[in-house]
């Protein structure tokens, strides 16, 4: 494999806004050669597109927006092969995706598997398109977007929780095989970030009659969310800045494998995450495959 190079070529995914943007941003700003992944170019977020093409940094960093919606696989490919065509991507930062809050019964299987789409085949189908020009390369980065929520379960979260608890599955297990080529992968982990966009952008519940035979219960989750988004409207939750300042940390040669981002200061995904490091340390020793933890670091 080659060593490292900089700048990195990296596309970053759901970058219209949110943490996507400032992703992308501070990459850029730090030097490297950035891709903006931004569904529905033409449409809904066709402001945001232009934005994007038009940003300049500090010192006159700038972005390249392309459309791509990973829940499409036509338009996976698409993206892939016009990056294939601008000379490839080394790197990949997963961050699409969305969340949804209530009563699990109230949402269908259609709602739900929205969900699943969106946030853990959606990095699937992501990858596998672009590991070819990534092997091209010679190396480089996946980084994942996750949640705190993947390894915590936070009640009215049910489905979300699920589909974190899943991308962090799947990129462990990717991990193993992917240190084989010389590709490391890095989950961010953040806690609550919630912004305007996320709450706007709920999955909504498709179901909700089915909240009555819960009773008083049945508004919980409306008190919790409200909860949140009166500490939004208050200007009290955590700069998202965080997690970004989290991605350049995850592009740094002796990145660990998993970083938390919880400005609250619980450390129940990192106490976790500690337990599940030592179990997946004795069960790869156990079958033989200590190797397979290893992965070539840059230089």
């Amino acid at each position: 494999m080659n060593s490292a190079r900089s700048p990195r070529r990296i596309l970053v995914t759901g970058t219209s806004s949110g943490f996507g943007r400032l992703i992308a941003q501070a990459l850029a700003n730090a030097g490297h050669v950035v891709f903006a992944g931004v569904r529905d170019a033409r449409g809904r977020n066709a402001r945001a597109f232009a934005e994007l093409a038009a940003w300049r940094g500090p010192s006159g960093a700038s972005l390249t927006p392309v459309e791509i919606d990973v829940t499409d696989e036509a338009s996976v490919i698409a993206c892939a092969e016009a990056l294939e065509a601008a000379g490839g991507v080394d790197s990949v930062v997963q961050n699409a995706g969305v969340a949804a809050a209530g009563l699990v019964e109230t949402f269908s299987t259609h709602a739900a598997q929205r969900l699943f789409d969106v946030n853990v085949f959606g990095p699937y189908r992501v990858l596998r398109a672009l590991l070819p020009q990534m092997r091209r390369l010679g190396g480089g980065r996946v980084v994942y977007i996750s949640s705190t929520d993947g390894r915590e379960v936070m009640p009215f979260l049910g489905i979300y929780n699920a589909t974190k608890a899943a991308l962090e599955s799947l990129a462990e297990g990717w991990r193993y095989e992917l240190n084989a080529i010389g590709i490391q992968t890095v989950i961010v982990q953040p806690g609550t970030f919630p912004t305007t966009s996320i709450l706007a952008n709920l999955v909504q519940a498709d179901a909700p009659d089915r909240a009555a035979a819960y009773g008083a219960f049945a508004d919980a989750p409306n008190q919790l969310f409200a909860g949140i988004g009166a500490m939004v409207e208050a200007g009290q939750a955590p700069r998202l800045e965080l997690v970004a300042d989290a991605v350049l940390a995850a592009f740094a040669p002796e990145a660990p494998v998993r970083i938390v981002v919880d400005a609250s200061g619980f450390d129940g995904a990192a106490r976790i995450n500690a337990v599940c490091d030592a179990v997946q340390s004795d069960l790869l020793g156990r079958f033989g495959m200590s190797g397979l933890e290893a992965v070539s670091r840059e230089k």
